[in-house]
């Protein structure tokens, strides 16, 4: 009999404390729990202060030997660096500790790649991977290159790293291919909707901040909720029903955070694109986390990347449910402030009423008597606006209702 139990990955953390940098402390309790999530145990941290990152080392000479002693003292099967790392760090770090040497962005994608469940999520996945691969390729550098020309560099023909860059490059050529096919399909999917005229509200926060659980209360739907970060990484789109037949297209998205790697950023252009075309964006908070503050930060800067900065902003502080004590919260880039949670149910009513409250602002209220051969009218009514009231009388029937601006010449 064999044992096929897999191998408990216990890693060590590294960060690097800048003069003129934020806190570090934060950022690798945030790693630690990435690494969690991706199935490691933490044995141990180190952290480094110095003026600036290390350009060949990450961290200096000193720090590799404490690190070196704290991998073999605590049984380690390799490390984990907080922040990017260029491939010659790499290569250095991988010599000089003689371990699995990993980063912030590398982990990412490995979580990024164990939660891809949809076709779109896996190749944006993938295209993502190979992307950070083709830059960290290493091998022995363009002197001894089998394709250029001199002494040494007679033999079989391509070698190794020169087939790696070839066939990553052709893999990310047939990636693009894919993900334009999903890309056009998604815009189909967008312009349909924007001729039924129906309203879009995105779900955005710092993963697992409880977009999923707040989505799963108000829509009934079955997205997977868990303490986990990036439980979610499938835009899902569902119908929230609004009183008065009212009702609005509500869309989880794939969690912020902090240092999110760039080729995360380009590889799922077309789903974080979902946010740009939303109408309504509901900023869900973790109220609970003493991070707050920053975490609000990163996802406001990340919808500056996107160029996001027009539209209506509800912010959810959520899991009220976890505070001892009451507190009051404040967005002030926000339109609304509402305390929530999705265990109890606060806040939920209130945000469904902010909601209404911003489709009425873009609608024109009317009150009108139609006679019975013009009842038609109503079906557009019911349609693209909202009915408050209708009366069947003699003469006609008698509306008071919201309507678009775009019918109101019809209605």
């Amino acid at each position: 009999m064999y044992d096929l139990e897999e191998l408990e990955e216990r890693v060590v953390l590294i960060g690097v404390q800048e003069n003129d940098g934020e806190e570090v402390e934060s950022s690798l309790e945030e790693l630690g729990e990435l690494a969690r999530t991706a199935g490691a145990l933490v044995a141990g941290i180190v952290v480094q202060r110095r003026e600036k990152i290390h350009p060949g080392t990450y961290i200096g000479k000193g720090k590799i030997e404490e690190v070196r002693m704290l991998v073999l003292a605590q049984d380690a099967t390799g490390v984990i660096c907080d922040d990017e790392l260029s491939p010659a760090q790499f290569h250095n770090l991988q010599r000089e500790l003689d371990c699995k040497v990993m980063d912030r962005t590398l982990l990412i994608l490995d979580i990024f790649a164990s939660h891809a469940v949809t076709r779109e999520g896996k190749i944006q996945v993938e295209l993502a991977q190979l992307r950070y691969r083709a830059a960290r390729l290493a091998g022995l550098g363009s002197s001894l290159s089998r394709l250029g020309g001199g002494i040494g560099t007679r033999g079989p023909g391509e070698k190794k790293l020169e087939m790696d860059r070839r066939l990553i490059r052709t893999r990310i050529s047939q990636l693009k291919k894919e993900l334009e096919e999903v890309v056009r399909h998604r815009e189909l999917v967008r312009d349909q909707r924007q001729r039924m005229n129906q309203k879009i509200a995105a779900l955005v926060g710092y993963s697992s901040a409880g977009k999923s659980s707040t989505m799963n209360y108000l829509t009934g739907a079955s997205i997977l909720e868990d303490e986990m970060l990036f439980s979610t990484l499938d835009t899902t789109t569902r119908v929230l029903q609004l009183s008065g037949k009212q009702e609005i297209l509500l869309t989880d998205t794939v969690g912020f955070i902090r240092k999110l790697p760039h080729q995360l950023i380009e590889a799922f252009k077309s789903t974080l694109e979902e946010v740009c075309y939303a109408d309504i964006i509901i900023h869900v908070v973790d109220a609970s986390n003493p991070q707050r503050e920053t975490q609000m930060h990163v996802v406001y800067e990340t919808l500056r990347q996107l160029k996001v900065s027009d539209k209506p902003v509800i912010t959810l502080f959520n899991k009220q449910d976890k505070l001892e004590e009451k507190q009051k919260f404040r967005d002030f880039r926000a339109e609304y402030s509402i305390l929530s949670s999705t265990k109890t149910g606060e806040g939920m009513e209130e945000l469904k009423a902010a909601l209404e409250e911003i489709l009425r602002s873009g609608q024109i209220y009317i009150e009108r008597l139609y006679p019975y051969q013009k009842a038609g009218i109503l079906q557009l009514i019911r349609k693209k606006g909202e009915i408050l009231e209708e009366e069947y009388l003699a003469e006609g029937i008698a509306v008071k209702a919201y309507v678009s601006r775009e019918i109101y010449e019809k209605v």
